[in-house]
């Protein structure tokens, strides 16, 4: 499995991410992850859609709380024919606890826990703590990556008006 470094630190140090390096232009890997109600969750099933993917470590920490709060903020102001799904390698059960302490309803939440698959194929697979990595795609309706923002920065939260200015673009 390949091996990068120096894109992404925590706490000022070097993180090496595990898995493909995904570009912009390229056919987004197909997932199929547990859904917060251990439905299956697969990007393929968002065909003909806009898709955000954010990447996060654990929705357990604040950054990861704030950012897919923030995600269904945006999303009430978005057209239906986009749709935004969080991937963690929180446990689907975890999930739906917070799903609803968090009154979230539009973003979809996805386990990536069992195989590590997306992380992998995404390339934001965390060698250090097998989480993952926090990144955003942007996947157009026939499931290419029309941009990527991957967070230098483990502890920050991803600039969400580059990702909305991406989404508008392709819709």
């Amino acid at each position: 499995m390949a091996e990068r470094t120096g894109l992404v630190t925590r706490g000022g140090n070097p993180v090496t991410l595990l898995g493909n390096d995904l570009k912009v232009g390229d056919p987004a890997p197909d997932f199929a992850l547990a859904g917060a109600d251990m439905s299956p969750v697969k990007l393929s099933d968002y065909r003909g859609k806009v898709v955000i993917v954010a990447a996060v470590p654990s929705l357990e920490t604040v950054v990861c709380s704030n950012e897919t709060s923030r995600f269904e903020e945006e999303a009430e102001g978005l057209s239906d024919d986009v749709a935004i799904i969080t991937v963690s390698m929180d446990l689907p059960y975890a999930m739906k606890r917070w799903a609803t302490e968090n009154a979230i309803e539009h973003v979809v939440l996805a386990s990536d826990h069992q195989a590590a698959a997306f992380g992998e194929a995404y390339g934001v697979l965390r060698a250090d703590m097998r989480l993952l990595a926090r990144a955003v795609y942007v996947i157009d309706r026939q499931g290419v990556v029309r941009y990527i923002q991957i967070v230098p920065e483990i502890g920050q939260e991803p600039d969400y008006a580059e990702v909305i200015q991406a989404v508008q673009r392709l819709i």
